[in-house]
């Protein structure tokens, strides 16, 4: 009888727990929005978009950062942080910001910096758009190196130079 009661209170703490977590979960979530569901909302929201470098500012007065941010469709969204500019800001083709719209402003608690990829082919503005770099040919290129080597000659020596220093450690285990 006593283990029987054991497993009836086990079972109860537990659907308890996990009742509060799941709860807790849908309260913490973050949803992606647009900017203007972001200007209609009253809770934390994500807002991803295209920084402009040229009108980023740091307001000393405040200790903000601001900056505005454009989307695909040409909105712009004024942005203010409280801090400092993230440290690779300025590389960052966009960003997601997670805050709060309030007096005209995008207030941020957080700045996710998305920058390039050392794979991706340069000149590209903005995410999706058609790759600049010309097509290789190679059909049996897979993973890092394909995208290396899709990435054109500067990916190519670093691939040569990757394979040249494989060859060495093999080499100097070989002798040891």
């Amino acid at each position: 009888m006593k283990k029987h009661r054991r497993l009836i209170i086990g079972g109860i703490l537990l659907i308890g727990f996990g009742v509060m977590a799941f709860l807790n979960f849908g309260r913490t979530m973050t949803p992606y929005v647009s900017f203007a569901e972001a200007k209609a909302s009253h809770r934390a929201v994500q807002v991803a978009g295209f920084p402009d470098h040229a009108k980023a500012r740091f307001d000393m007065a405040s200790g903000s950062f601001e900056f505005p941010m454009t989307n695909e469709e040409g909105e712009v969204l004024p942005v203010r942080y409280r801090g400092a500019e993230p440290g690779n800001f300025s590389q960052a083709q966009s960003v997601v910001v997670v805050g709060r719209y309030r007096d005209g402003v995008f207030q941020a608690s957080q700045i996710l910096v998305k920058c390039p990829s050392k794979y991706e082919a340069r000149g590209s503005q903005h995410p999706g758009e058609a790759s600049a770099a010309p097509a290789t040919g190679s059909k049996s290129s897979s993973g890092a190196a394909g995208a290396r080597a899709a990435a054109g000659p500067q990916a190519a020596d670093a691939q040569a130079a990757d394979s040249q220093r494989a060859a060495t450690r093999t080499a100097t285990t070989t002798q040891e």
